[in-house]
């Protein structure tokens, strides 16, 4: 079974997660997005300290799909240097990563 990624991003507001998690499951890049709306970061950036209200995404998916998921957020996030994070499952439920698994499978009809 393919190794399992959770994948994090934040985005600037709802519209744009919606559509990056739609792309990604239109794909079959992710089997499931959360959207986690009104998280407040606080960064550094160009020399000054920032805080900025975001939405959250976290993305399951696998890790042979990494690559395609930071070329699909990065085409359509607005940041110079969107947040793309991924995270390994070491475990979980195994019917759910193998629902992970079949979900992202791209010989299978769309």
């Amino acid at each position: 079974m393919p190794e399992a990624l959770l994948v994090l991003s934040n985005v600037p507001d709802m519209g744009t997660a919606e559509a990056i998690a739609r792309g990604l499951l239109q794909q079959r890049l992710a089997a499931c997005v959360n959207i986690l709306p009104a998280v407040r970061s606080l960064y550094r950036w160009k020399d000054s300290i920032e805080d900025a209200g975001e939405v959250t995404m976290l993305i399951k998916s696998t890790r042979g799909h990494y690559a395609e998921i930071e070329r699909a957020i990065g085409a359509q996030h607005p940041y110079d240097v969107p947040e793309i994070i991924a995270i390994p499952i070491s475990a979980g439920l195994p019917a759910y990563l193998s629902w992970i698994a079949d979900e992202t499978r791209k010989d299978v009809d769309v």
